[in-house]
């Protein structure tokens, strides 16, 4: 299995240039082999904005533009989940997730439930968790604020869903990120596939640093601050050598 995290600074209103670019990452990131692809957060407009009226010409339907444009990469056998601002079909707007399955069709959409102040400017609160079965097992999307709630760990530990596809603007705090998501994830034994952005958004610093995470809270691979890029594990060396049913007690010790 080839997970994929993409990492994106989107250019501020423009969401035609950042599906150009969203399409050319992910596009590169099948071609290394990936089969589930995770992109930033409101990868297509980027996140601060002061009002629903600010942000609303830039929302779009489920099965808009956005969709359009991921659909045929998704369709070379690649599982996609891509941050965006939805508008939905009763007008009401949304921090939300597009779910695009490997034959290129919208298999779901998510909202995130729990709401940063920075959302709670334009966009509703979701009230519905999510999970969805794919060719490679079981994938929960969840975006950014959500990992705070402590409703996702137990949900997610009941669930045991085998990926979650972390969707996120992680503002940065001078933090270690990655331990803080172990922390809050705890009792939960899956892949975590983290796709951030970076840079600035009027005077908010996000933290970059995208990753993907073993069921025992290793980093496998991670990028860097201040760059786009893709960030690919392939688990199958991993998982030879960590059967399910054996946790050792270093792998307990990462999630403390």
């Amino acid at each position: 299995m080839k997970l994929a995290a993409i990492q994106y600074c989107p250019p501020k209103g423009r969401p035609a240039r950042a599906r150009r670019e969203l399409v050319r990452l992910a596009t590169a990131a099948v071609d290394a082999g990936a089969e589930l692809i995770v992109m930033p957060e409101l990868a297509t407009t980027g996140y601060v904005w002061p009002s629903a009226a600010a942000i609303a010409p830039f929302c779009e339907a489920a099965d808009g533009p956005t969709f359009a444009a991921l659909a045929p990469v998704a369709a070379r056998g690649a599982t996609i989940i891509c941050g965006f601002a939805e508008r939905a079909p009763d007008g009401r707007l949304y921090n939300s997730a597009l779910f695009i399955d490997d034959q290129g069709r919208l298999a779901g959409c998510y909202r995130k439930i729990l709401l940063f102040p920075l959302d709670a400017t334009w966009a509703g609160a979701g009230t519905r968790r999510m999970v969805l079965q794919t060719t490679l097992g079981q994938v929960a999307p969840a975006i950014c604020m959500d990992i705070n709630d402590p409703r996702l760990a137990t949900w997610l530990t009941m669930i045991q869903p085998r990926i979650l596809a972390f969707c996120t603007n992680w503002v940065e705090e001078g933090e270690d990120a990655h331990a803080w998501w172990r922390e809050r994830l705890r009792g939960w034994r899956g892949w975590m596939v983290a796709g951030n952005r970076w840079g600035s958004d009027e005077d908010v610093l996000f933290s970059g640093r995208s990753a993907i995470l073993s069921p025992a809270g290793e980093v496998l691979a991670q990028a860097g601050p201040e760059e786009d890029g893709v960030v690919l594990v392939d688990t199958l060396a991993w998982e030879s050598l960590h059967p399910p049913d054996i946790i050792t007690q270093a792998d307990e010790d990462r999630w403390r």
